[in-house]
């Protein structure tokens, strides 16, 4: 069944104020049921996705949280989440699906580029942005994302103009888009495809990125 249920959000609420290995123990088998339940969900969101994209494999994160160089040391995430990666080398991007309450989103794109990607995709930009600029200027990229997210420099990178017209996409380090949901539509029967919905409209831009980084400066393919 495609549903989120409400004992879930339930649950990781209060794991949230009881973060501790104590609390975590005693309630062991929710955590092994809620666990399972997720699983399924993310997996039946798979098999939905592999209609509309290629995917290589589905990573569902663990619940459990490094801590080794965090300030924080609280031992376990309050959300469940999951990413699929699309198949490479010739397909880049990434799906991104976090389950938490009062905070459940999707999420995708391009996190932490390499060096060598986050150079071509400067360079491509700085040669022609229009393609770009048109797929995040739709009217449903606009009304589900609003406009890419993520970090970028407060000036331009080395050896790029900074009066370049396209300078405000050429800085970025991060190319990220994600769409908020309330816990009402979390829990709602339509909420997978409401997710899928999401997915498909990443796609384009997923697809220029991929074309972009496949490719050399002429156009060549890389593989």
């Amino acid at each position: 069944m495609k549903l989120i249920l409400p004992s879930t959000l339930v649950y990781l609420s209060q794991l949230k104020d009881n973060n501790n290995r104590e609390w975590f123990a005693i309630n062991k088998s929710t955590f092994d049921k809620e666990q399972k339940n997720i699983k399924l969900f993310f997996k039946l969101i798979k098999e939905d996705l592999e209609t509309v994209d290629n995917i290589e494999k589905m990573q569902v994160f663990r619940i459990y949280r490094d801590v080794r160089f965090s300030k924080d040391k609280t031992p376990y995430k309050s959300h469940f989440s999951a990413g699929f990666v699309r198949q490479k080398p010739q397909l880049r991007g990434g799906y991104y699906l976090h389950i938490e309450e009062n905070n459940s989103f999707v999420g995708g794109g391009f996190w932490e580029p390499n060096k060598e990607d986050l150079l071509r995709i400067r360079k491509e930009l700085s040669i022609d942005a229009s393609e770009l600029r048109e797929i995040i200027g739709q009217k449903e990229f606009k009304n589900y994302f609003g406009t890419l997210q993520g970090e970028e420099l407060k000036t331009a990178p080395r050896d790029f103009d900074k009066n370049h017209p396209d300078i405000d996409l050429i800085r970025k380090k991060q190319f990220l888009v994600t769409r908020q949901f309330t816990n009402e539509e979390v829990l709602s029967p339509n909420f997978a495809n409401e997710i899928i919905a999401r997915f498909k409209a990443m796609r384009p831009f997923f697809d220029y990125m991929s074309d972009v980084l496949s490719t050399d400066l002429n156009g060549i393919s890389l593989y």
